[in-house]
């Protein structure tokens, strides 16, 4: 789906850098992302066209992949880390961190013309994704492209408000696959939301809690049902000095966690719906 999977990675920021001075994105920070998506999307549409298994669990060793399809069929989520590479050198954000994690889940005796109306209804997100989602709208859909406005909401030790506009483009792939491409664009961070004082930054401005996020989603339509994949690259401030063997490894999981709880609200819904 075109959830924006990859947004929690904002507070494990949240929580190491509340006490730090603001820092904004550097220029060469922005460049390394876009470096790192760029080559990531490059790598996206040869699963499109088949040059390779669009799914990742397809593109595991057996072993591995048969362990993953048990896992699935029981109904829990697979995630993993990944890391796209620059040849043979890793892409490094001065003064960042890129993440980057993918999650699968099996909507079980759903077929994907089904899956698509339910994770198109950008409109009733709050309503299915809440409190993670404060409030979502589309503002405008031509076709397969959909720009939506959402309010995200996350709790980790602090309360953190993120305004976005989400440009989102769906790609059928033959009959029985879809792929999403969803890039939050307009980033903002909330202060005093709700309330007569809300103010609103832009995200490039701020303390790092999150600076960018794009999300690939991926269905595939199967004997058993759909699987839906999505993964998500963002970018938020680097830990500061002195704390990264201990947080570092709390800041690049949290994304994880969201993944695999957005995915299995999706394969709750769906499979209620189906019914």
């Amino acid at each position: 789906m075109s959830f924006p999977g990859g947004l929690v990675a904002l507070t494990a920021a949240t929580i190491v850098s509340v006490s730090a001075v603001p820092d904004n994105v550097r220029p060469e920070a922005a460049r390394a992302f876009d470096r790192y998506v760029q080559l990531t999307e490059m790598r996206l549409e040869g699963e499109i066209n088949g040059t390779s298994p669009l799914l990742w669990i397809d593109r595991q060793p057996a072993a591995v992949r048969s362990s993953l399809l048990t896992s699935l069929d029981r109904g829990e989520v697979v995630s993993a880390r990944l890391q796209t590479r620059d040849g043979n050198k890793s892409i490094n954000a001065d003064g960042a961190l890129i993440h980057h994690w993918v999650g699968t889940v099996l909507l079980p005796g759903v077929r994907l013309d089904r899956v698509r109306p339910v994770v198109q209804d950008y409109n009733r997100y709050a309503e299915w994704f809440g409190p993670l989602i404060q409030r979502a709208r589309v503002m405008s859909r031509a076709g397969d492209h959909f720009q939506v406005a959402m309010r995200t909401e996350m709790r980790k030790i602090l309360t953190v408000t993120v305004d976005a506009d989400y440009s989102i483009d769906y790609r059928p792939i033959g009959t029985n696959a879809l792929f999403v491409r969803s890039l939050a664009k307009a980033i903002h961070m909330v202060d005093s939301p709700g309330t007569a004082s809300e103010r609103r930054t832009p995200a490039d401005q701020t303390f790092g809690f999150l600076w960018r996020l794009n999300t690939y989603c991926a269905f595939k339509e199967v004997a058993a049902g759909t699987y839906e994949q999505c993964e998500s690259v963002s970018l938020t401030r680097d830990v500061p000095f002195g704390l990264g063997p201990i947080v570092r490894p709390l800041v690049s999981g949290i994304p994880r966690e969201t993944l695999e709880f957005t995915l299995g609200q999706v394969r709750k819904l769906v499979g209620h719906k189906a019914h």
